[in-house]
Formats: C-alpha cells, sequence, structure tokens
C-alpha cells in the first residue's frame, strides 16, 4: 500500500524492520514488535531514544501524532519482569526472593567458565545492589566537533556510548581509577552475545572437599578431586566498594579525642549506608554517620577487642535508624612531642599501608559481612566492608583548634577477595618481625594448605614466580578514597555531645548523671535535636535501670525521618516521663534546673514522693524511704 512505512527497531539482539501504516495505532504497532522480536506483551519497552527517553506507551494515539515517520530508528530494551523464551536473565535484571543468605564466612574471587544451570540460591541483595542492577551504567559522550563528521543523531567511535568497564575511560578520569566498580565488573562478565549464559562468580576454598571416598582421609591420602588447587595471587580488578565518606568532621573529630587523650590507641565500628558514588560508573559509595567504639583494651602500640554483650542492641538501633555496619576504623598515631602536638606514624609508601595482622583481621570482617550476590551459587560473593586507618604525618599539629581535616589523613582500603579465602580458611598468617609481610602456612598433619604463588619482576626485569612464605601484603589491598564532603552533612543533628560508649578510662561515663548535665545544655533546642544522637540513643536502649528497648522504636523512626511531631508524641509517653523524674532525682534537683521546663517535661522536685537513687551504690528505692535498701546507707 502506498501509505506503508518503515519503522526501525533496535534491540540489544540487533535491529529489525517492521511495517506499518501512519494511522496504526500504537498498541498494534507494539504487538507487532513483540511478534517480532519473541516478547510477550510486558516483556520489553520501547523508546524514541538511545538513553531510554520517550517510551512508547500501549495506547490509542497513531503513529502519526506520535510524530514517528518512515526510517525511524527506535530503540527496544528487554524489561526486568520477563524475558522471552530464548533469553538468559541478565545480570542487570533485580532478583527478589523472600530469604536472605547465610552470613557466614564469604570467600574469594574468580570467575570460571560454567553453564548458569546450577540451582543459584534465592538470595535478597542489599538495597544499592538492586538499584545498580537496575541502572543504564553507559558513558554517554557528546559529539566531539574536531571528529564526528555525522549528524546530530548519529553516532561514530568518538561519540558512541561506553560501556562502565571500558579502562581507557577509567585511566584518564583525575584521579585514574586503578578499579572498577564491582557492578562494572559484573557487566563485564555478563555482556557479550551471551548474555552472561556461562558466567558464574565462584568463590575459592582452601580446604579439601569432603566426600571423596577412593581414599583414606588427609593425612594419609589425597587426590586431585578432593585436593584444592594452588592459588596464585592477583591483584585485583575491581572493588566493592569506591569511595569512603564521613558526613562531617565532627565524627571523626570526636573519635580521635580518645587517642588524644590518652596517647593510646582506639579502634571503633563505622555505622552508616551504601549509596550511589557518581563519579565512577556504577560506584558505590560508603557513608559514615556514627562511630561506635566497643570495650577494647589499648595501649600505645596495641589493641585488644573484648566481648560486647551490646553488639546485638548496637546493630538493631542501627537498623532501625536505617543504618548498617559498613566498616571499622583505628588508629596508628604515635605522639613525637606532647609539647607542641606533634604525631608520626610508621607507615608509609616506602614501608607498608596495612600489616599483615590488619589485613587477616580485615578479612576477618569481611567474612563475617559478606555481600549478598545471586550470582553466586553460595549466596555470597565478596564484602562491602571497608577499613579506615587513621594515620599522620611528619610535624602536623593534631592538638590545635578544629577538624581533622590538614591534621590526620584517613587512609581506607579493602583486602582482595583471595584473601578473605586464606583468612577464613586458616592458611595465612603474619611474620612476627617484618609487619609489611605475612606468610602463607604449610601443611600439616591436621590441615592441608595449597601452594600459594605470586608474581613479580627480579632484577633482570623478568616475571618471576614465587611462593607466598613470605608474602608482600601489596597482593591482598585495595586501597579506596577517604572524604569528607565540602558541604557537612548530619544524620544525627545534635549540637551537643553525649559521653561516648566505653570510655570509662578517661572519666567519660554513660549514666543518669551524665544524662542530666546533657538534658541541662539542651534548654533552647528543639526536642528532635536533643534525641538525635547515636550514643545518647544506645544509652536510652542498653542501660541497666531503665532499658526502653521495646518502647524506643517511635523515637528511633522519628530521628531517621526527621520528624519533629512523632519525636513530640514519644515525648509525652510514660518513659520519657520517668527518664526525667530519675534524671532529676539523680541530679539532686528540681527538673526546671536542668532544662526539662524548656522541654515540655514535668517540673516537679526530687522529694519524698518520688523514687531516689542510692548515691553510694546507685540502687533505685522507693519513695519514702531514709535508708538504701540494697546497702542500707542513708539517703544523704
Amino acid at each position: 500500500m502506498a501509505d506503508n512505512i518503515i519503522i526501525r527497531v533496535q534491540s540489544p539482539d540487533g535491529m529489525k524492520k517492521i511495517i506499518s501504516t501512519k494511522r496504526e495505532t500504537a498498541a498494534a504497532f507494539l504487538k507487532k514488535v513483540a511478534k517480532e522480536f519473541g516478547f510477550n506483551s510486558n516483556g520489553f519497552s520501547v523508546y524514541l531514544n538511545r538513553n531510554k527517553t520517550g517510551e512508547i506507551l500501549s495506547q490509542n494515539k497513531t503513529l502519526s501524532l506520535l510524530k514517528i515517520k518512515h526510517g525511524d530508528m527506535l530503540f527496544l530494551f528487554p524489561s526486568g519482569s520477563s524475558t522471552s523464551s530464548g533469553e538468559v536473565m541478565d545480570t542487570a535484571t533485580p532478583h527478589t526472593s523472600s530469604s536472605l543468605p547465610s552470613v557466614s564466612s564469604s570467600s574469594s574471587l574468580h570467575s570460571v567458565t560454567i553453564p548458569r544451570s546450577f540451582s543459584a540460591p534465592q538470595v535478597q541483595e542489599d538495597e544499592i545492589d538492586q538499584y545498580l542492577a537496575k541502572q543504564d551504567g553507559k558513558i554517554y559522550r557528546n559529539k566531539d566537533p574536531q571528529l564526528c563528521r555525522h549528524g546530530a543523531l548519529g553516532k561514530c567511535v568518538h561519540c558512541v556510548p561506553l560501556e562502565p568497564f571500558d579502562e581507557d575511560y577509567l585511566n584518564h578520569l583525575d584521579p585514574p581509577v586503578k578499579h572498577m566498580s564491582f557492578h562494572a565488573y559484573l557487566r563485564k562478565l555478563t555482556g557479550g552475545a551471551d548474555k552472561g549464559k556461562f558466567a558464574a562468580l565462584e568463590n575459592i576454598s582452601c580446604k579439601i572437599k569432603s566426600g571423596c571416598e577412593g581414599h583414606p582421609p588427609w593425612p594419609e591420602g589425597i587426590c586431585t578431586k578432593c585436593q584444592p588447587s594452588a592459588i596464585t595471587l592477583n591483584r585485583q580488578k575491581y572493588r566493592h566498594v569506591d569511595n569512603i565518606m564521613f558526613e562531617n568532621h565532627t565524627i571523626a573529630d570526636r573519635f580521635l579525642d580518645f587517642w588524644r587523650k590518652t596517647g593510646s590507641q582506639r579502634m571503633g565500628y563505622l555505622y552508616g549506608k551504601y549509596t550511589e558514588h557518581k563519579d565512577i560508573p556504577l560506584g558505590i559509595r560508603a557513608e559514615v554517620a556514627a562511630i561506635y567504639e566497643p570495650p577494647q583494651n589499648a595501649t600505645q602500640n596495641s589493641l585488644e577487642l573484648l566481648e560486647d554483650p551490646k553488639a546485638a542492641a548496637v546493630d538493631e538501633i542501627a537498623a532501625k535508624l536505617g543504618l548498617c555496619k559498613v566498616g571499622w576504623i583505628f588508629t596508628d598515631l604515635l605522639s613525637e612531642d606532647t609539647r607542641i602536638g606533634t604525631v608520626r606514624f610508621t607507615r608509609n609508601k616506602d614501608s607498608h599501608y596495612l600489616s599483615a595482622e590488619e589485613c587477616i583481621t580485615a578479612g576477618y570482617f569481611q567474612n563475617q559481612h559478606s555481600n549478598p550476590c545471586r550470582l553466586s551459587r553460595d549466596g555470597h560473593f565478596g564484602s562491602k566492608f571497608v577499613t579506615v586507618v587513621a594515620t599522620g604525618d611528619l610535624c602536623v599539629s593534631v592538638l590545635s583548634a578544629g577538624g581533622p581535616d590538614n591534621q590526620v589523613h584517613f587512609e581506607g582500603y579493602q583486602v582482595s577477595n583471595q584473601c578473605m579465602a586464606l583468612v577464613r580458611d586458616e592458611c595465612l598468617l603474619p611474620c612476627k618481625d617484618v609487619p609489611e609481610l605475612g606468610y602463607a602456612k604449610e601443611s600439616s598433619p591436621e590441615q592441608y594448605v595449597p601452594d600459594v604463588f605470586y608474581k613479580d619482576k627480579d632484577k633482570f626485569g623478568n616475571d618471576v614466580t614465587f611462593l607466598a612464605r613470605p608474602l608482600p601484603v601489596e597482593y591482598l589491598i585495595i586501597d579506596i578514597t577517604t572524604t569528607f564532603p565540602k558541604d557537612p552533612q548530619y544524620t544525627f543533628c545534635s549540637t551537643q555531645r553525649f559521653p561516648i560508649e566505653n570510655r570509662d578510662i578517661l572519666g567519660e561515663t554513660q549514666d543518669f548523671h551524665s544524662l542530666a548535665t546533657y538534658l541541662s545544655q539542651c534548654t533552647t533546642a528543639a526536642f528532635l535535636d536533643i534525641v538525635s544522637d547515636f550514643h545518647l540513643l544506645l544509652f536510652l536502649v542498653t542501660n541497666e535501670v531503665m532499658p526502653l528497648r521495646d518502647s524506643i522504636g517511635l523515637l528511633l523512626d522519628a530521628v531517621r525521618t526527621s520528624n519533629e511531631d512523632l519525636a513530640q508524641t514519644w515525648k509525652k509517653s510514660e518513659q520519657w516521663a520517668t527518664i526525667e523524674q530519675l534524671c532529676s532525682t539523680v541530679g539532686g534537683q528540681p527538673s526546671s534546673s536542668l532544662g526539662y521546663g524548656a522541654m515540655g517535661g514535668p517540673s516537679v522536685p526530687a522529694s519524698s514522693s518520688a523514687m531516689w537513687s542510692c548515691l553510694h551504690c546507685t540502687f533505685m528505692n522507693q519513695p519514702g524511704t531514709e535508708h538504701c535498701e540494697m546497702c542500707s546507707l542513708p539517703r544523704s
């Protein structure tokens, strides 16, 4: 017919020509497209532009009204919810499930070529992974006025969009990016004509496979079926986290206060969230909102973590605040001259970035916080748990006023997935006298250890393979940029400072005396600002006198959403009234003098009609008594 037109439709599998008419509706046209490409009606989307704008919806408008003319090019993209009969699931499609993977030891790197026919577990990936899996990820470039010789709608090698794993593009960024993002690595692994049909992420195991019955168990026998393969260490080409950002300087500054006042090192857990890092294609940023300091024994040269009875409660509170444990931080600072406040440090580019012992600790933490991944048959692959070292520079003042910028450097790292596997299977040891060297264990009657190798250049410039006894830890480390934002951010906006937990050695204790002091300093602030402090919320939930673990949900929601109305609603509860009364009693003065009147709290003086705390043993006694029921000492 004379009014027939030909529309070109380009898809990831190629281009097809669809014969249509100007008066044909969009719904009828889309049915032709579905039949031609072998999709069902909901398995794809068609757009006017390559960047997924101008979607053609199933409607009664004609092609002429949609300004689609003879010879126009449309762009088809398969949707995530449905695939054609001959198509396999692409990694850019989110995979939902009701079950979570077991958060056990994770393991390591390398991709192998095996059919995707294995029964992959139903894995609920992290929210940031689900978001990035849906993104296009292409690096779009403008038309080059000097090299491009085509029309405005054309593309050539000088302006065609680049893949997110393009090495030349990453190397020419300022500063250059040495490691592509993990999701860019997934796009590279699952790209090509087969759409990743034969790609999977395999976790390395350094242990003998169980169930081999052809010989006695180790050490009497071993065979090629059950023997783990030797490992050649490679510098990992990708990283699970591309940037670490502290929301503001106050977070880091308060953490460093412990070292400033004691000279002892300090360790803490980083709580925050994972967000998109837009400076790197499909990158992930770990944003730090608070630092929790667990019980520990510290000296000038050592750190020892103690059992933490509050660990589960801290994770629970953080989850209700929309946060999770994203990493850990420790100091490496030595005072050079206490009179002028200069520091020095033992690690640098000529010695080491992380010691072998620190790499093993980082690997232990990363195994504890494995990364859910649906492309792994184990349901997990690698980790997004980061390591931050607070280290110094020669002759840099750390005791002057102000934040930690230009005073202490924060360096971020992860260890490779290979290192995680060696740590998980107890195959890696630190060298006693040389901190920058590790040592791969030798096999013993109790444990078989596969050979571990690394490659380096000899004095003649030739590539030589060495046995990892000893092992430079540079082969295990992935560095991550650590930054502070130009404009500070505050998840917890309190301007006053509630004491940090587990700092009794400094005389900073979390009790109702310190709470009363804290509240007395907040007489003019809004109630939400008063309670918007991570360490204060931890105290309210974990204190032994009146723990609020089961009745603080509304307050946590108010802090998470910055909702003053919710905070005011919770302030009217019996729990907060009791806390005010306890603070008033402990302080030995009317609640109004502690600032509660400004917050709308009761202004009842501490009298014989209120419960009172013993000054000697802190036991809470009933009203009307003059001697403590616990220690029998007088009230005053």
